[in-house]
């Protein structure tokens, strides 16, 4: 069954990234990014008949029908999704699928994380909303990784950084550019965290190492957020009479949980889940107009740019030295700043690359906006390259 063209994104809601955030609840967060993005679909909260969400603090379970409830939405579909990074993305999948399928007809997607300023004491002075009642002791990260200090992301992606350089070869300056590129992109974002303040590849490299080889500048900054889509039927899109960006295939892969269990450090499941999107959609890699790619790391970006078929394996280095990455070059990748410089604030990091994509193809971008936008193309990644979810949005179904 394709779903090729049976759903679109026709309403976005995203706050600006903070540091912290102070008051606010999460699902208070949710709320109200949930209501911009029906507003700017042109739609009422009543028309709204699904909703996805993930866990959050004040909703360890039940999740869905906590927000259903707080928003009046009467849904014949409510689901929760926990994908990681690649939740945002998933969500905008299920939505479409449920639509496909006749469950449902305009599904609400809602994400966001709250983060507390430490207190005087150095405490935390409440619990982010982070992937609450989450426990990890009973998995294999605590068996073979913690004991060893292996704890994070960090050192999943440096041990992946590294083996790629052994096997490929990968320049510091190569890496360098994707951050940087990302950075001149977010100076045309007025919604990004470091909106307006450039950086070059020597900043990058003069850095602190957090985890050899991965610089400070190569690294997300962990930041609150909250981000919303409204997802509806083809035929209500085009009742809408405004841009839309229609969702022309997806793809899931997920291959592991912890990085023991990764079958390789250097292939991931990108290459299958962009492979079935693109099979979907029927459109070809070089058709693509904007590339909206999870970047927690540099290195995420470069194996994403291979796995999706846009270079050959090992060729991601050689591919960003003869790409100008930013809005305005040939390969437009990431146009709102990624999350390396528009912020990652937990899965509304992940989910602000499916709705940078739903701007460019509907043209609403602005500053930033790329030329003839028509496709783009969307990976979200969970995990140390765990779960992924590729999407294929374009301009008509």
């Amino acid at each position: 069954m394709s779903l090729r063209g049976k759903a679109a994104i026709v309403g976005i809601g995203e706050f600006k990234p903070t540091r912290y955030t102070e008051g606010a609840t999460t699902l208070g967060m949710l709320v109200e990014v949930g209501r911009q993005a029906v507003a700017d679909a042109g739609l009422e909260m009543q028309e709204v008949d699904g909703l996805i969400t993930e866990n959050f603090a004040e909703a360890p379970f039940m999740a869905p029908s906590t927000v259903v409830e707080y928003l009046g939405i009467r849904a014949k579909f409510a689901e929760l999704v926990d994908l990681g990074g690649a939740t945002g993305a998933g969500m905008a999948a299920r939505a479409a699928m449920a639509i496909a399928s006749g469950l449902c007809e305009t599904v609400l997607c809602v994400t966001g994380t709250r983060r507390e300023a430490r207190s005087p004491s150095g405490q935390r002075r409440s619990a982010s909303s982070g992937y609450a009642g989450r426990r990890v002791d009973r998995s294999p990260y605590a068996e073979f990784e913690a004991p060893y200090g292996a704890i994070g992301a960090n050192y999943g992606y440096a041990m992946i950084a590294n083996r790629y350089r052994h096997e490929y070869g990968v320049t510091p300056e190569q890496l360098a550019k994707i951050a940087v590129a990302q950075r001149y992109n977010a100076c045309h974002n007025p919604g990004a965290m470091f909106f307006g303040q450039p950086i070059t590849i020597e900043d990058v490299l003069n850095s602190p190492v957090i985890v050899d080889p991965l610089h400070m500048l190569e690294i997300v900054m962990p930041c609150a957020g909250a981000a919303a889509l409204v997802v509806t039927s083809a035929k209500k899109a085009r009742r809408l009479r405004r841009p839309a960006a229609y969702v022309l295939g997806l793809g899931e892969q997920t291959t592991h949980r912890s990085i023991t269990y990764a079958p390789s450090l250097t292939h991931t499941a990108i290459a299958a889940a962009a492979g079935k999107a693109f099979d979907m959609a029927g459109v070809r890699r070089k058709d693509i107009d904007v590339a909206s790619i999870y970047d927690c790391y540099t290195i995420t970006v470069l194996l994403s740019i291979e796995d999706a078929g846009f270079c050959k394996k090992g060729q991601g280095g050689r591919f960003v030295d003869d790409h100008n990455l930013q809005f305005d070059g040939d390969f437009p990748l990431n146009p709102h700043g990624g999350q390396l410089s528009f912020g990652q604030a937990g899965t509304a990091g992940g989910m602000s690359h499916v709705t940078e994509a739903a701007r460019q193809v509907m043209g609403r971008a602005r500053g930033r906006q790329v030329k003839k936008c028509r496709f783009a193309f969307v990976n979200g990644n969970g995990g140390i390259m765990s779960e992924q979810v590729s999407l294929i949005l374009g301009r008509e179904p």
